[in-house]
């Protein structure tokens, strides 16, 4: 028999048979990637220096997103002692029906300071997307983009590491203000700041409070009220943010560990 050739009626050894699912699994995978882009250990002062140069790199525009699997983010309030839990929760599209959801619970060192919270939020949240087994095409996040004195919130922080379309749904304004909006679902009012358009105030569901969407990373207002609006189900929050503040809140239980 020629060598390297293997005898096909020669059982498989246990070891050689995981290792071939294991290949495999990792070919179907959709791993996360996260970039590298600075250092969490830095002071107040420094973390708004590179919130200014991050900001430059954030992209407005982007080309037609036809995704398969969304994403929502969010993150608990801090307890007493400084932790909390991130969480990740991918849903199908246009489903909606949740693929996989995966948390995180740590420590938040960085001090809470106004327009400084992604550098407490954004390594748990990073954590959580390393152990994500279905990487997102879109990423909807709990916080602002664009729509920040700074023009660097939560959503485009996370989508410069993540290189991927986000879009900011923030429940509250950080900055700016916008004229009155009709009280049907779809209205909306463009939100402004020192003259520059930073966001727009939505109503996702006539006769409640809006939400307020801006551009997080890759992606163009226009698009990303668009979207939010698609992954509404009848709840003020889109499906994924709401699904991802249920997740970091406990109350929807995460996947198993991935090996």
């Amino acid at each position: 028999m020629a060598t390297g050739v293997r005898n096909a009626d020669r059982p498989v050894s246990k070891d050689a048979a995981i290792g071939f699912i294991d290949v495999a699994e990792c070919s179907i995978m959709r791993i996360v990637k996260v970039n590298s882009l600075h250092k969490w250990d830095v002071s107040v002062a420094q973390a708004k220096e590179i919130q200014l140069s991050l900001a430059d790199r954030v992209v407005t525009g982007c080309g037609a997103i036809d995704p398969l699997l969304v994403a929502g983010v969010d993150i608990s309030s801090p307890r007493l002692r400084g932790s909390a839990r991130a969480a990740v929760v991918v849903l199908s599209y246009p489903e909606l029906e949740t693929v996989e959801v995966r948390t995180v619970e740590g420590e938040t060192p960085f001090p809470y300071v106004p327009g400084l919270l992604s550098f407490r939020e954004s390594p748990l949240i990073l954590a959580a997307f390393e152990r994500v087994r279905n990487a997102p095409d879109l990423v909807l996040v709990d916080g602002q983009g664009i729509a920040h004195p700074r023009r660097l919130g939560l959503a485009s922080h996370l989508g410069l590491f993540l290189d991927r379309p986000t879009i900011g749904c923030a429940k509250s304004i950080l900055c700016g203000r916008h004229e009155a909006l009709g009280d049907e679902r779809g209205s909306h009012a463009e939100l402004f700041d020192r003259g520059e358009c930073i966001g727009a105030a939505l109503r996702t569901r006539s006769g409640v409070r809006p939400i307020y969407v801006s551009v997080g990373h890759r992606i163009d207002l226009a698009s990303s009220l668009q979207w939010v609006l698609k992954c509404c189900c009848g709840y003020r929050l889109p499906e994924p943010t709401r699904l991802a503040h249920l997740a970091a809140s406990g109350r929807v239980s995460p996947n198993r560990a991935a090996k």
